[in-house]
């Protein structure tokens, strides 16, 4: 099929929810795609964070095959050793005190999740999360949601959200009490416009957590498997070495096939009951081996180490663009702040094949490439600014 047919075939029979790119995507390869008609287009998006291994990672790609031709999928009901394997790798290039993970199938399902478990861990229900921070579209994780118009189309509204202001202690003081549940946040506030908070706030929110019994949740959707050039925000420098007690994970996770974590505390397993959490596609064999290959992927090709250097080759020639107000975020997660509104820059770049992100400052465009982009591949962007 051309590319008309295919959009019109879409159109005819998908509800229309995107504004979409005007090609078809037909194949991609490291940090690029090849559409129906042939053209191809730097990815400096990732399909929204989502490819971080790079289009069709050959080490994913052998790894899905070998399970498909054993077996696609069987409910977490049975044990399964590639789901055994994807678990304990988990957790051994997380933070410390995580032991366990429980396996979902998005974002958003994570961070439904993660604020049950909190629930269950304190028996209190008020959330607090931060304004300009992003949880996903089902019911409690858009309740969790003060960016834009989220919350509006999602009610009526799951009842306990709160909201604090990001970056800002006193306003996380003046909500904090022993009713409190959990207090979770995007470590990188990334659709808000890459807004980062200091380390310092990090570790105010872990004393009030200590101090009212608050279980505290970093929703690492964004963040997380390598994102920043660490395997997690959570316990690194960049969070002054806090850790959560809860992180959610997704995007990244499966290299683009479906599914999400919570990775958990011994605190937070062990008030987990039989029939507490459940979810029919969660763990499944498929989902198990993309995060598993993964993880090794990243490790083998040495992609956290390449995408810090890419953050500091790019950060260093941004300089030079007087455009260019500041780079905001860290490794993949970046936000390139200019003087004016970048809709222009954003679609000149389009033209010229290279797909970038925006966000809701209207001045920032984002970069969520894949950990394996290339200096020379970052050389096509700068040229184009």
């Amino acid at each position: 099929m051309n590319f008309t047919e295919i959009k019109n075939q879409e159109d005819l029979f998908q509800v229309s929810t995107y504004s979409k790119m005007n090609f078809s995507v037909e194949r991609g390869e490291g940090a690029w795609i090849w559409t129906s008609e042939g053209e191809k287009y730097l990815d400096l998006y990732g399909g929204h964070a989502v490819c971080a291994t790079g289009h069709s990672h050959p080490h994913v790609v052998e790894a899905l095959k070998d399970q498909a031709e054993k077996v696609l999928f069987y409910s977490n009901l049975v044990y399964s050793e590639i789901r055994a394997k994807a678990a304990e790798k988990l957790v051994s290039i997380a933070p410390d005190s995580i032991t366990k993970a429980f396996f979902c199938n998005s974002g958003t399902e994570a961070n439904e999740n993660a604020m049950r478990m909190a629930r269950f861990a304190t028996k209190r229900e008020k959330i607090i999360t931060f304004s300009g921070g992003f949880h996903g579209r089902t019911a409690d994780a858009i309740s969790a949601t003060f960016l834009g118009k989220y919350r509006e189309i999602g009610k009526p509204n799951v009842p306990g959200h709160v909201c604090a202001e990001f970056g800002n202690l006193e306003s996380v003081r003046e909500l904090a009490d022993a009713e409190t549940a959990g207090i979770m946040l995007e470590p990188i506030q990334s659709m808000a416009g890459v807004i980062e908070a200091a380390p310092d706030f990090f570790v105010g929110l872990r004393e009030i957590c200590n101090e009212y019994g608050i279980v505290l949740i970093f929703d690492e959707v964004q963040t997380g498997i390598g994102r920043t050039g660490n395997w997690f925000f959570s316990g690194s420098d960049l969070a002054g070495g806090v850790e959560a007690d809860i992180i959610s994970l997704a995007k990244s996770l499966g290299s683009g096939v479906p599914v999400g974590a919570c990775l958990v505390t011994d605190r937070i397993a062990e008030v987990i009951k039989n029939g507490d959490l459940g979810t029919t596609f969660g763990g499944g064999m498929l989902a198990m081996a993309a995060v598993l290959a993964t993880l090794e992927a990243i490790e083998i090709d040495k992609m956290r180490e390449n995408i810090s250097e890419i953050e500091n080759y790019l950060r260093e020639r941004l300089k030079k663009i007087e455009e260019v107000v500041a780079l905001h975020g860290k490794g993949g997660l970046l936000g390139i702040e200019f003087s004016e509104n970048c809709k222009p820059i954003h679609q000149k770049l389009l033209e010229n094949k290279i797909i970038t992100g925006t966000s809701s400052n209207p001045n920032v465009l984002r970069l969520l490439p894949p950990l394996c982009v290339k200096k020379e591949e970052i050389d096509l962007l700068l040229g184009n600014l």
